[in-house]
């Protein structure tokens, strides 16, 4: 990549700052080339596929909490209840619903990652995209990228259909990205990537299409296609850890189902054929470079 945002670049340094609105900020690091990647629970997130790819990256990173959005400005807990749990020591905790921020340092060929998992918002969304965008700007990030699924039309024994955005013409040519036509209802995944660009933070939304007649989380499948998506726009490797076994089992579990119901499985060769006819011409060298570059990347030594 040749634009200079997407390059690493070490940061000067600078003194820990305390950012307003923000809860349980541990102090802001220097970062190195830092890209933030986001995904919120909710109308973004079919099968949890968004939110379940951001929980193996806190994971496989070993992310380190940052901050907390504060949930009495976003949240209605009639509608997203604060969770009671017993701990280890048999005293019961309270977990309120909230966006949590985490740094994973050096993950990506070097580059530091800032991580934003969360569930949208009720109320106040303008604030709750300010404050991110506040967040992002604090900690010098070059790139947002911003994960999200959606139910459609698909069969689950294809690969997962991926559509990738850009609201950055930069970008657009960059990664060679097609402009979006989409007009209708937008979720907070939108408003995020509106806001961005508003504020001349280069981002992306990179989403998946679940199948809608196995729209019960979880999604593994949709979950790997996202991660494997985004180790292609920025260029690096992400362990997947158990994720391609789950992904089998899942669709296995789904073969299973669909071959007891015989219309459920007529439907699914419908939607095998339209999709075979679909993508017949995409099957180009193009595609298969890409899929041969990334089996190189995973076989790289860590």
């Amino acid at each position: 990549m040749d634009d200079p945002r997407l390059l690493a670049r070490a940061q000067a340094d600078r003194p820990a700052r305390t950012l307003l609105h923000v809860i349980e900020l541990a102090g802001v690091p220097d970062l190195v080339d830092p890209v933030m990647i986001a995904a919120f629970e909710g109308w973004n997130d079919a099968g949890d596929a968004a939110s379940g790819a951001m929980a193996h990256l806190e994971q496989i990173w070993g992310a380190e909490p940052l901050a907390a959005l504060d949930p009495e400005d976003y949240y209605d807990f009639q509608v997203n209840r604060p969770l009671v749990s017993i701990g280890a020591d048999g005293e019961r905790d309270l977990t309120w619903p909230t966006t949590q921020i985490s740094i994973a340092r050096q993950v990506l060929g070097g580059r530091d990652v800032v991580l934003v998992r969360g569930i949208e918002p009720n109320i106040r969304w303008r604030s709750f995209v300010t404050e991110l965008i506040d967040v992002a700007d604090e900690l010098d990030v070059g790139m947002v990228v911003v994960l999200g699924a959606l139910l459609a039309d698909v069969p689950h024994t294809r690969p997962v259909p991926l559509t990738a955005t850009t609201g950055d013409a930069d970008l657009r040519v960059e990664l060679g990205l097609p402009e979006s036509t989409y007009e209708g209802p937008t979720g907070i995944v939108g408003v995020l990537q509106d806001a961005c660009a508003r504020t001349g933070i280069p981002s992306l939304t990179v989403w998946a299409a679940v199948p809608h007649y196995v729209a019960q989380p979880p999604c593994p499948k949709a979950t790997l296609a996202l991660l494997a998506r985004v180790e292609d726009l920025l260029d690096a490797r992400i362990p997947t850890g158990d994720l391609p076994a789950d992904a089998r089992a899942w669709e296995l579990g789904v073969d299973e189902l669909a071959a007891e119901d015989p219309e459920v499985a007529e439907y699914v060769r419908t939607l095998e054929e339209a999709k075979d006819a679909t993508e017949l011409p995409e099957a180009s060298g193009e595609a298969i470079a890409r899929e041969f570059e990334r089996y190189l990347r995973r076989r790289a030594p860590d």
